[in-house]
């Protein structure tokens, strides 16, 4: 049974097709990723944490001026203001726990006799 058109077997399809192109995208960066002269590939760990942090960095900023906005009286979009604080809270405290993860794996890997 077709819905809107677009049979059950197209819609697999189409969600296998852009499974295949992500693989292959990827696939294409490891193959082109090359090791730095530290060991550590450009664009790699450093680099994704780097971007995360300044989304969440965004995050913050985007909803202090939507509130900002708000207590200013230019918006009235109180949804909106609550939306976006709850986002950036979100996202800080994903990082927050990321970050205790990382520190934990640090501390085990340090304490391990050689």
């Amino acid at each position: 049974m077709a819905v809107n058109g677009i049979s059950p077997t197209d819609s697999v399809m189409a969600i296998r097709n852009a499974i295949l192109q992500k693989n292959a995208a990827l696939r294409d960066v490891a193959s082109t990723g090359t090791v730095g002269a530290q060991g550590t590939q450009p664009g790699g760990f450093t680099q994704a944490l780097n971007d995360a942090l300044q989304q969440v960095s965004g995050l913050q900023t985007k909803a202090g001026e939507a509130a900002g906005a708000f207590e200013r009286g230019e918006t009235t979009d109180i949804a909106g203001v609550m939306l976006a604080k709850q986002q950036a809270s979100v996202s800080f405290e994903a990082t927050l726990q990321v970050r205790n993860k990382l520190l934990s794996a640090y501390k085990d890997i340090m304490s391990m006799p050689v």
